[in-house]
């Protein structure tokens, strides 16, 4: 794919939105458009949020609880691609169960992936759309640093990305899998403090190698 001139939306948690980049022209948002000279380059990202539904919220406009599901809709409908990055906060904080790849419901992990595609192909019918696998980050198979409530059972965050791809596969959406081979194995020491600023977000370094691999990846297609 070419893409000088491209418009792309990128819909994200707090890694598009920028968390742990020196200034906002060192997100890999940012870096795109400068790497690419794309037209527009436009940042969807919201810290804290998730892919799925939570059953419980104590105030629907709380920023961490607005969904990418919900917020999909708020999106330009002038794109040429479309990337979705996410999956860190819902094996992190979320309260939805990681649910089984024929969940259709949008309060599991897996239903709410598959309805995102759906929706996505149905909202961008010639566009591309492309997902990210969650990065690899210091506590990823739970303990300190998670939160689940009661009932809920932690899975290790290779679970959510295994649950990406497959549902992926199904709606034939391509995915950029760093979390097998991005090139930052920051849950192993020294990595983190080379790639991160805290074990999960990126420092500038960081988000060079992601704007760089998500670029080879989406020129391949």
């Amino acid at each position: 794919m070419e893409l000088k001139g491209k418009k792309i939306n990128f819909l994200g948690d707090s890694i598009t939105e920028g968390c742990g980049a020196s200034s906002p022209d060192k997100c890999y948002v940012s870096l795109m458009k400068e790497y690419n000279s794309l037209a527009e380059a436009r940042n969807y990202g919201q810290g804290g949020t998730r892919i799925a539904r939570q059953s419980e919220m104590k105030d629907p406009n709380e920023p961490r609880d607005q969904d990418f599901l919900k917020r999909m809709w708020d999106m330009d409908p002038d794109a040429d691609v479309i990337v979705v990055f996410g999956g860190t906060n819902d094996y992190g904080n979320g309260q939805a169960p990681l649910g089984t790849i024929e969940d259709k419901e949008i309060y599991t992990f897996y239903g709410a992936v598959r309805t995102l595609c759906v929706e996505l192909i149905k909202k961008y019918p010639t566009s591309a759309i492309v997902f990210i696998t969650p990065l690899h980050r210091w506590n990823e198979n739970g303990g300190l640093g998670t939160w689940k409530p009661e009932g809920v059972v932690q899975h290790p965050l290779c679970d959510y990305v295994k649950a990406i791809k497959e549902v992926c596969e199904c709606y034939s959406v391509p995915v950029l899998d760093l979390f097998g081979a991005g090139s930052m194995p920051v849950h192993i020491q020294p990595w983190q403090g080379i790639y991160t600023v805290d074990g999960l977000h990126p420092n500038d370094k960081g988000y060079e190698i992601l704007a760089k691999r998500l670029t080879s990846f989406l020129k391949n297609l």
